[in-house]
């Protein structure tokens, strides 16, 4: 997998909330288009590296954001992880 990871949303309260813990939380992140090849139920998606990884999963779970995946980038393509 490459640097690049992908949280796909349902909404986009929740892609919103999540968003702004990311920052608070200094994670470096984008606001993303979703891909067209993952099926989610918001257009937005939040880009961020690999290596904060692990912080921006315990952000989820500790402040209990619903997504619909994380997703990695693999030659082009986006695969849940």
């Amino acid at each position: 997998m490459q640097d690049e990871m992908l949280i796909a949303f349902d909404s986009t309260q929740q892609a919103l909330r999540a968003e702004m813990l990311l920052e608070y939380a200094e994670i470096e992140i984008d606001i993303f288009p979703t891909p067209k090849e993952i099926t989610a139920g918001c257009a937005i998606s939040i880009q961020f590296f690999q290596n904060a990884l692990e912080e921006v999963k315990r952000i989820i779970v500790e402040q209990e954001i619903e997504i619909r995946g994380i997703y990695g980038k693999h030659n082009e393509n986006y695969i849940l992880i």
